[in-house]
């Protein structure tokens, strides 16, 4: 049996000669794997990438959950290997003749491979809190949905279709808040917008800073990041951007996912926001991600 992979979360093992790794290949990869994460106030990498020689091959890095393996052959291969030196595990390789055909293989198939990096650490990440959850039963009891919480959130406020969630860390917070809205609230036609409106309104009603008449309000000075997805096998829409707090200083990240469930005819609503700021924001998005993703919507 493979052994388990034990690397930090969004982190990616590439496995590549030097000559290769210090010219246009090694760019290639860098810029796709170490692209920013959308919606972050400061940029951090969307993965962490270590970098090691073939001959070195044999040993610690082969535990990583990804790793990318490029070397140059007789034939050009792109191939995924699950769970080929660990479990779990995504092993790439690529190989090509030349540099240049390298390249191919990487642009042509960069798209799925993040695809994939990012199911398995999102199933990684809520693996590390599925020993340790939250009693959820009063979302269940609202909401009528299932999500996995880290005991370490604490429930702050509760309204008769708004929950808030939130849990302290050095420096700051994490919260998750869930609402529910109705079915005509967000139009196709016009969606962000009504996004952007609709958050407003909820911090304008519920999230306010400790100072008089502060609200949380979305950062008008960078568009928000949007795009079309499925959750919980209904369609949503995902939007990441920047909060701020009205007359007030303070600011942060959020990720936002609106849920059109068809069956209850009502729209959900699960954000995720941080406020961290001497700290790197990517993880902490990155768990509150995942606790969404892991929502169940019951008959």
């Amino acid at each position: 049996m493979p052994d388990e992979s034990a690397a930090a979360i969004n982190t990616i093992a590439v496995i590549i000669d030097d000559q290769l790794w210090n010219g246009e290949v090694g760019d290639s990869i860098r810029n796709k794997f170490a692209s920013p994460v959308l919606g972050l106030p400061q940029e951090e990498p969307l993965f962490s990438i270590n970098q090691y020689p073939v001959k070195l091959f044999e040993g610690y890095s082969t535990d990583s959950r990804n790793i990318i393996i490029i070397k140059k052959d007789i034939e050009n291969k792109f191939e995924i290997k699950e769970n080929e030196f660990a479990s779990p595990q995504n092993a790439i390789h690529i190989s090509g003749k030349t540099a240049f055909e390298i390249l191919e293989l990487l642009e042509k198939n960069t798209p799925a491979i993040i695809q994939k990096m990012r199911a398995t650490e999102i199933a990684q990440e809520q693996k590390t809190f599925k020993d340790s959850l939250l009693d959820t039963k009063k979302i269940q009891k609202k909401f009528n949905i299932n999500l996995l919480i880290p005991k370490k959130y604490e429930y702050v406020m509760r309204r008769k279709n708004f929950i808030w969630l939130k849990k302290e860390i050095t420096s700051g917070n994490n919260s998750l808040i869930i609402y529910a809205i109705p079915w005509q609230s967000i139009g196709r036609n016009n969606a962000v917008k009504d996004i952007i409106k609709t958050r407003d309104s909820i911090g304008k009603l519920y999230i306010h800073g400790s100072a008089y008449k502060t609200q949380m309000v979305t950062e008008e000075a960078y568009s928000p990041y949007f795009s079309k997805t499925t959750l919980a096998d209904n369609k949503a829409y995902e939007t990441r951007g920047t909060w701020q707090m009205k007359n007030d200083f303070m600011s942060g990240p959020f990720i936002n996912y609106v849920i059109f469930d068809k069956a209850h005819r009502r729209i959900l609503v699960l954000e995720g926001f941080c406020y961290a700021p001497s700290k790197e924001k990517r993880d902490l998005m990155f768990e509150l991600e995942a606790i969404i993703k892991s929502i169940q919507i019951k008959k």
